[in-house]
């Protein structure tokens, strides 16, 4: 079984992290059966954006990354204290993890900046929502930011809003299994079939 972590702070987007659970989700019982997702915060029950409370599977302190085949990764509001988790030595430190056993890492939107600011991507492409408040944070921790949707070096993926999010985990979904897999999930989820 190939096991996706969602790593998620305070302030995170529902949307954005609703899609790895779906489409994740939907592989283990509709398509090849191999993947499965949990779900980790620094601590036990986080809250959303706009104040939904969730309870994780696993604080940040009980997981062991070998365990794991890719981390996912979505973005949040500021002014519900994402940037306070998704800044921590201990979110970062996970990234770093992820990273240095050669573990996919997708983001989609501001959570390519805890990736940036790990140092994961340094020296490398990115890209981050679609503001330049956000690219030059971006672009402070070392990335190229480049100007478009989805970009994906060294086998971390990012992308710039919550419109990049399906095709992201459907990315993620690809790179774990099949690209006719993936497509397959598209599918029935009623996706229509297209590039990102």
């Amino acid at each position: 079984m190939k096991k996706v972590l969602l790593l998620l702070a305070d302030g995170f987007e529902t949307f954005e992290a609703s899609v790895f659970i779906d489409v994740i989700g939907w592989n283990l019982v509709e398509g090849d059966n191999s993947t499965e997702l949990f779900t980790c915060g620094l601590k036990k029950e986080i809250k959303s954006s706009f104040n939904q409370r969730f309870i994780v599977d696993y604080a940040i302190d009980e997981i062991d990354v070998g365990s794991f085949e890719a981390l996912a990764i979505p973005g949040g509001f500021e002014t519900y204290g994402f940037y306070n988790d998704a800044y921590d030595t201990r979110f970062l430190d996970l990234i770093k993890a992820f990273k240095s056993n050669n573990k996919m890492i997708a983001s989609i939107c501001v959570g390519a900046l805890p990736i940036g600011k790990s140092g994961v991507l340094k020296g490398k492409k990115g890209t981050v929502y679609n503001s330049a408040i956000r690219r030059d944070a971006l672009t402070r921790f070392g990335v190229s930011v480049i100007h478009q949707p989805i970009v994906i070096d060294d086998n971390v993926i990012t992308s710039w809003n919550p419109a990049t999010a399906i095709d992201v985990a459907f990315l993620l979904l690809e790179n774990l299994t099949t690209k006719n897999n993936a497509d397959k999930i598209r599918e029935l989820m009623g996706f229509e079939n297209r590039k990102s």
